[in-house]
């Protein structure tokens, strides 16, 4: 028998480890670090092509090393690759992550397992059809706030306007999951709320869950797990803090007047439909026009380059392992 998932939506940068190390501490829930398996290896299928019996355990395996090679290691997790095989249903990524996750799930006894791979929202419609028991979470938070965060951060863009796209577009489709699927299925959860008033918050995630509210939840911060994703990458070194509750509305004084309108010239109906309020009045519309828009485009990839020459030594070398394991598939030759 499956168990049921809790599947994270939204965009990266808007609290999801915070909640997720939150969600961890309860025993009814198994929520390790992500590896993002189905970001990663969905666009390799075709490398996996025909997925006969050899190649959905070549599939299988290289799934399975890619979790072992986590920056953030899944603590007391061992795959049994042929068991795995054997439960295998159907040949198919989703059903690999589903038993990924279940193990780690069945490693802690818990009743729920918790993938926080927000990107996974672009597969929503399709796990649902494939047959995986998920509720989800929409996390929201800012997209200024988003966007500001991700100019720190080794991952994503760096320009205010691709950031804008990104987080409109991300959140657009949760809010049509939202619609679709309704409050049964899909819990809103504002970040914002959720660092002013932790405890309310995460005890109506848990009424929604069907499970108990536990104390030791608003505790993260004292945690192995906490403590082995601070020591992962300069990304995650406030998750060993109590709650940051004025981390919020930065963007007023960190962004310039000039990307706060490009941002919400990109991304401001957006903004208003989550309930966020616009810092400018859209005076200037020379900003969307396609020769600021190239030039958006040029500086956000000097500035990317720029990040990685001097981003934290420590931060690549723990993304070095997945590194060389991408590149042994992408090169390796599949016997059909």
């Amino acid at each position: 028998m499956s168990l049921p998932g809790i599947q994270f939506i939204g965009t990266q940068r808007s609290g999801s480890n915070l909640l997720r190390v939150m969600l961890e501490q309860h025993p009814a829930i198994a929520a390790p670090h992500p590896p993002h398996l189905l970001h990663i290896f969905m666009p390799l299928l075709p490398l996996y092509e025909p997925l006969n019996e050899r190649n959905y355990k070549l599939l299988l395996n290289d799934m399975a090393d890619y979790v072992h090679a986590n920056p953030v290691p899944w603590e007391g997790v061992v795959f049994d690759k042929d068991e795995m095989f054997r439960r295998s249903r159907h040949p198919h990524i989703f059903e690999i992550f589903r038993l990924i996750y279940e193990a780690v799930a069945t490693s802690k006894h818990a009743r729920y397992w918790c993938c926080k791979s927000m990107q996974n929202l672009f597969y929503s419609q399709e796990m649902e059809a494939f047959g995986l028991d998920l509720k989800y979470i929409f996390l929201y938070r800012d997209g200024r706030d988003v966007a500001l965060s991700f100019k720190k951060a080794i991952v994503g863009d760096k320009h205010v306007y691709q950031l804008a796209k990104q987080w409109k577009k991300e959140q657009d489709i949760c809010l049509e999951l939202y619609k679709q699927y309704g409050g049964e299925k899909v819990f809103l959860l504002n970040y914002e709320r959720l660092v002013a008033e932790p405890e309310n918050c995460v005890r109506s995630l848990c009424l929604f869950l069907g499970i108990d509210y536990r104390d030791d939840m608003m505790r993260f911060y004292e945690s192995s797990s906490s403590r082995y994703a601070a020591a992962a990458g300069d990304m995650w070194k406030n998750l060993q803090k109590p709650v940051m509750q004025n981390n919020t509305n930065k963007y007023l004084t960190e962004l310039s007047a000039e990307e706060i309108e490009i941002y919400e010239w990109v991304a401001g109906d957006t903004l208003q439909a989550l309930g966020y309020t616009l810092s400018s009045r859209l005076q200037h519309p020379e900003l969307m026009n396609p020769a600021a828009i190239q030039r958006y485009d040029e500086e956000n990839k000097e500035r990317k380059k720029q990040f990685m020459a001097t981003a934290p030594k420590n931060d690549i070398e723990k993304r070095q392992a997945q590194l060389d394991i991408l590149q042994s598939i992408k090169t390796r030759n599949i016997t059909q």
